[in-house]
């Protein structure tokens, strides 16, 4: 049986840093970071949102050939994703590129939306009289 490592809490990024404050700005629901979502295989996200069961990763270092880009890193994030994926949660990836106050405002409002209670729409008594 191989032995586990201990794998001391990693120093958030710079993108990462950025991405927070971008969703702290576009008001989006509580995350919790370096989410640990299977653990036989012990993989972290880099943010989850627990009740939309969503899984936000921050993929840095692609333009300098980093880990993601390399053929064994990007193999191991395909798997890491399909897990995540098969165990029902929605996997969002951002690049450098895509942390934009836009994006990431659309991504908090879909998150918010998908913890909100729905309830049917209800009728104003001046549309009831109207049938």
């Amino acid at each position: 049986m191989p032995r586990l490592r201990y794998r001391a809490p990693k120093s958030p990024s710079r993108l990462e840093e950025h991405f927070l404050m971008l969703w702290k700005q576009a008001r989006g629901p509580d995350l919790e970071r370096e989410y640990r979502f299977h653990h036989e295989r012990r993989w972290r996200a880099d943010f989850a949102q627990m009740e939309a069961r969503v899984l936000i990763e921050i993929e840095g270092g692609i333009w300098v050939n980093g880990r993601h880009n390399r053929a064994a890193g990007f193999n191991a994030d395909l798997e890491k994703y399909l897990e995540a994926s098969l165990a029902g949660w929605r996997v969002f990836r951002f690049g450098p590129d895509q942390i934009t106050l836009g994006n990431v405002e659309r991504l908090a409002a879909l998150v918010a939306a998908a913890i909100r209670p729905s309830h049917p729409p209800t009728l104003h008594h001046t549309e009831i009289s109207k049938h």
